[in-house]
């Protein structure tokens, strides 16, 4: 039967998980960008105001600043995790008899619901009882401290996330042919030569998925930051998620808190474009 039969066939069995998908995404998607057209608040009337809200946003100096907070954050950790989980996940490929302890102990940490892991890291940055101040030798203001407050929360991310990164990496090497590494090692190349010209370029899909994946979680983050800070000091580490949590659930401006969260989606589908480009021009 040619593919041409198949097609209805195919798309009839795929039309229930589509419906599914419709309902739970594609329409409150686009009711949050129809509130984004509307001025609407509680206990007001709606009133549309077209791309007004967005218009805002351009002159709204609390949302550059999240903004520019949540791109420094993704930015940063996932850099981070991937360059840790790349050297984990090759440290588990060669874990040996260990193998099975080495997985549950690296594994830990992603396991951990993220609020409790917040909370854990809270205590670890208490001046006065955390164990980086006894460590240090003198109470530091881990995050009361504009600039000590954002790089606490990435680190906090970093070690939540880095396993999640470690075992898809983990699951790339496997897919490594061992007749090219025992070929490379036949013909005198050393174990850099050999991670260099084949494992790190066979890796490199596995690395951008890896990579798709944390950029779009660590550009929504919320609950990490959020129970960790609150966003302070002073808007420090306040994300676009916080912001429009705010705007949407504190101040009930709803067609505002829908326009940052429509922004908040534009820039999470560019940078998944983005990724996917790379991804198809590796693969070519």
């Amino acid at each position: 039967m040619s593919a041409r039969r198949l097609r209805p066939d195919a798309w009839a069995l795929m039309a229930p998980a589509l419906l599914v998908l419709a309902a739970v995404t594609a329409l409150p998607t686009g009711y949050v960008v129809w509130l984004s057209l509307n001025e609407r608040a509680l206990f007001r009337a709606e009133d549309f105001v077209g791309l007004g809200h967005y218009l805002r946003l351009a002159g709204d100096a609390r949302f550059w600043n999240a903004l520019g907070n949540t791109l420094y954050f993704a930015a940063v950790s996932v850099a981070l995790e991937l360059a840790l989980g790349l050297a984990i996940a090759l440290l588990l490929a060669r874990a040996g008899r260990a193998r099975a302890f080495a997985y549950g102990a690296v594994l830990v940490p992603w396991a951990v619901p993220t609020v409790v892991s917040a909370r854990i890291w809270e205590w670890i940055y208490n001046p006065e009882l955390g164990v980086l101040g006894y460590l240090a030798g003198t109470p530091v203001n881990w995050l009361g401290d504009p600039v000590l407050a954002l790089h606490a929360a990435i680190a906090m991310d970093v070690w939540k996330s880095t396993p999640f990164v470690a075992l898809l990496l983990l699951a790339g090497l496997q897919g490594v042919p061992r007749d090219l590494l025992r070929a490379a090692a036949v013909d005198g190349a050393g174990a850099w030569t050999t991670f260099r010209r084949i494992t790190l370029p066979m890796l490199a899909p596995v690395i951008l998925v890896a990579a798709v994946f944390r950029t779009i979680d660590a550009l929504r983050v919320f609950d990490a930051v959020y129970v960790l800070t609150g966003g302070g000091p002073a808007n420090a580490t306040e994300t676009l998620s916080i912001y429009a949590y705010r705007v949407l659930f504190q101040m009930l401006d709803f067609g505002y808190g829908s326009a940052l969260a429509v922004a908040m989606l534009a820039i999470a589908g560019i940078a998944a474009l983005a990724y996917a480009r790379l991804l198809r021009g590796g693969m070519e």
